[in-house]
């Protein structure tokens, strides 16, 4: 009653013993708020958790993505450049000017 009376802002007041029924029943309600919020605090713990993998996992699997498609990209690099002896165009080494593609200046 006194942590009641506390989180009521009543910080000095006395407060009178409570009888055993009133003490069981306020105890039972205490009790039972506690086991609510500390099951919404572990559903929203859980959920948290869930989110956090669920989005690790879209990264592993996108970074993954990006790895085949750079090998697939190297390799068909690599086998263009054997077959003509030099890089493809658009890779800034060489091939056509830049700016002069279409020919009309």
């Amino acid at each position: 009653m006194r942590a009641k009376m506390r989180l009521m802002g009543f910080h000095g007041a006395t407060v009178k013993p409570l009888n055993e029924e009133a003490a069981a029943e306020l105890g039972a309600e205490l009790l039972g708020e506690a086991i609510v919020f500390g099951v919404g605090g572990l559903c929203l713990y859980l959920e948290y958790a869930r989110q956090a993998a669920q989005a690790r996992r879209r990264e592993e699997e996108q970074a993954a993505a990006l790895r085949d498609l750079r090998e697939r990209l190297q390799h068909l690099e690599e086998v263009l450049g054997g077959s003509t002896g030099t890089k493809p165009p658009g890779d800034g080494s060489g091939g056509a000017p830049q700016g002069s593609a279409s020919g009309r200046g």
